[in-house]
């Protein structure tokens, strides 16, 4: 039985000192290239601008500042402009900065991300499943799960924004 002692360490950078958790991808390698594997399963087909606004999407939802610094960067790195990246916490209120595609599956996301509170709606999925095709909808679903789990798993061994080692 292997104990794991939350032990401080000094973070030079910003005077603070930081608990340490367990590095899930060295701790459970196996899982963690499965998630890789379905991660890159569900992104198969869809337009990488999308697909960024998705996982930007959940992590605002789910609070995941490492995930939301990683997304934001690749979206940039893309060619994902300032204008939309500042936008898409408030699309329904800019609703000239995103596509009727893009806003249905971000409503999509938010339904499956906040499950708990409401289920997903049907007309929100119905709005969705107008603009994709079955296959497509259910890349948008996998890539949903896919990030929010991504957020789960950076929340709970307190990854830091701006420490990706891609």
């Amino acid at each position: 039985m292997t104990t794991n002692t939350m032990a401080p360490i000094d973070a030079s950078t910003s005077g603070v000192a930081e608990n340490v958790r367990l590095d899930f991808a060295k701790s459970a390698p196996k899982v963690f290239r499965a998630l890789i594997g379905f991660d890159a399963a569900a992104r198969e087909g869809l337009d990488p601008a999308l697909v960024e606004l998705i996982q930007i999407r959940a992590s605002h939802l789910n609070h995941c500042a490492y995930c939301l610094h990683m997304h934001t960067n690749d979206a940039r790195k893309a060619g994902e402009s300032e204008d939309r990246l500042h936008m898409v916490a408030v699309w329904r209120e800019v609703p000239h900065f995103f596509s009727a595609r893009e806003r249905a599956a971000l409503a999509l996301t938010e339904a499956v991300t906040l499950v708990a509170a409401d289920g997903v709606p049907d007309d929100v999925y119905a709005e969705a499943a107008k603009h994709f095709d079955d296959r497509e909808l259910a890349q948008v679903l996998a890539l949903t799960f896919a990030i929010n789990t991504w957020n789960r798993v950076a929340l709970s061994t307190a990854k830091r924004a701006g420490t990706d080692q891609r």
